[in-house]
């Protein structure tokens, strides 16, 4: 087996036992990126001189036992180019930030280096985080690892993909209504969407900062537990950031969730849902009750109103704070212009998408002084009802069950044409940031077409030993399945 096929760990493990050198799984790692990214589109940015010089750094630390307690020690890491990295490109996957450099690092890349990671570029993404597919992208839509003709999903697309075409062993996603776990679903890997505050999220270029989570995704359970005990933690420079009591989320792998109480609400399993993904879904409940869960269909109604109460909050925070890009102080403006108001619409309308601006003028609108009170304060209502929902269920249930998506991965420019379609794709995962909440998900089987299906599980707040014990659990039934084309097979 090729080091590229290991998961995170594996590596890990193999550069502290010297048989493998953090320079040759930089090497290995950057010819599969050469190799194949022509065909995925995963990143934005390789960084391989400042890769390859890393590389040397952390093997000395290695040799000199500094790294002992690091499992990701020398192990290469893909991110999604809306997280800052000092001095590399940083994006969003917009004309608006194509020569942006960041002079600072994002807290989450900072731990992750004292960790002794490798960052081996940055990778691609709906723009501003704002999508499902990763087609809105201003450096071209990424494409699925699984079938070229189908959408890796998004936001976090290209970080998805790499890790399921081997082009990474893991990444950094961000999550604002399902951007980890819905490309995770897609693509064939697992993703983490950590509680909110659990994760600093300083140095993440906000899309709607109420909602924004970074978290990991990477081939398996232990990898994400790994990565995510690796960058959880106070940050004073958040004023979201929370103090936990424990930080040992690997001790949670263990395969073990006799009287668990797993709830699944019947609303998931209702119209809109393809019934391959509805059978697999209901496998993976009946294998966790088999291995001694306890198992019920519930009601939660208030699920439904998710999907407005999202968009309301979503689109007004994004307005607000995509206001701040004006071609002024930092990103492009435009070469032609009389004056400053000049400098502001051109420059906006120039370097924004079409998805960016319609977010952007719906976020106005619900804002605006005649419609406030009507959608925006209506919206906000509505979340706190849905999170009343979640713990009135979790007085109930230790975990909630369900898809993560609908579907399976869409066939490019499906939803580009339709963007309430691509919007309801999100109907599983965005009450989850509504109120929140922890989700994880993992692969659970295979369609007819050959494209992978994943099931979400969803905890309590700062619930993530439940999630990740439940769903390490559960990931012990099957072996992970890679892309076709990954293994050669076509």
């Amino acid at each position: 087996m090729e080091i590229t096929a290991l998961t995170a760990l594996e590596l890990g493990k193999k550069i502290k036992a010297g048989e493998v050198t953090v320079e040759e799984a930089v090497k290995a790692q950057l010819e599969k990126i050469k190799e194949r990214d022509s065909v995925y589109n995963c990143y934005v940015t390789v960084m391989e001189e400042e890769a390859l010089k890393r590389a040397a750094e952390v093997q000395k630390q290695i040799d000199a036992g500094e790294l002992k307690d690091s499992p990701l020690a020398g192990v290469p890491v893909a991110i999604k180019d809306n997280i800052c990295t000092k001095g590399v490109l940083t994006t969003c996957s917009s004309k608006i930030l194509n020569n942006f450099k960041p002079p600072y690092d994002a807290t989450v890349i900072e731990k992750l280096e004292a960790a002794g990671a490798v960052i081996i570029g940055k990778v691609n993404m709906d723009e501003f985080a704002m999508g499902s597919t990763t087609e809105t992208s201003y450096f071209g839509p990424t494409k699925n690892p699984w079938n070229t003709e189908r959408v890796p999903g998004g936001s976090s697309g290209g970080a998805a993909a790499a890790v399921a075409a081997e082009e990474a062993w893991y990444a950094l996603g961000s999550d604002t209504g399902g951007s980890i776990r819905q490309p995770s679903s897609f693509c064939g890997v697992t993703g983490l969407k950590p509680t909110y505050g659990s994760v600093s999220r300083y140095g993440l270029i906000a899309y709607a900062s109420s909602l924004d989570q970074i978290g990991p995704i990477a081939r398996n359970v232990s990898d994400c537990a790994a990565v995510f005990e690796a960058i959880a933690g106070y940050d004073a420079k958040d004023s979201t950031s929370v103090k936990m009591d424990d930080y040992h989320f690997t001790e949670a792998l263990v395969d073990d969730v006799k009287g668990l109480r797993i709830g699944i609400p019947k609303g998931y399993l209702g119209e809109g849902l393809d019934p391959e993904v509805k059978e697999a879904v209901l496998a993976a409940a009946k294998t966790l009750e088999a291995k001694g869960a306890i198992v019920e269909m519930f009601d939660m109604d208030m699920v439904d109103y998710a999907i407005p109460a999202y968009y309301v909050i979503a689109s007004a925070e994004a307005s607000s704070n995509l206001s701040r890009f004006d071609g002024v102080k930092y990103g492009y403006r435009t070469p032609d212009f009389e004056d400053l108001q000049d400098v502001y619409k051109k420059t906006r309308d120039e370097g924004f998408g079409m998805e960016v601006k319609r977010r952007m003028m719906i976020g106005a609108f619900v804002l605006s002084s005649g419609y406030y009170d009507a959608y925006y304060i209506k919206a906000l209502q509505v979340k706190a009802l849905i999170k009343k929902g979640f713990d009135d269920a979790f007085a109930k249930y230790d975990i909630i069950l369900g898809p993560t998506a609908p579907t399976t991965a869409l066939k490019m420019g499906e939803n580009l044409s339709d963007p309430l379609k691509m919007y309801l794709g999100d109907i599983y995962t965005v009450s989850v940031n509504l109120a929140g909440l922890p989700g994880i998900s993992l692969p659970c089987g295979i369609d007819s077409s050959g494209l992978p299906i994943g099931v979400q599980m969803i905890g309590q707040a700062f619930s993530e030993k439940t999630l990740i014990r439940a769903a390490y659990s559960l990931e012990q039934t099957r072996s992970y399945e890679r892309p076709a084309c990954v293994k050669g097979e076509n």
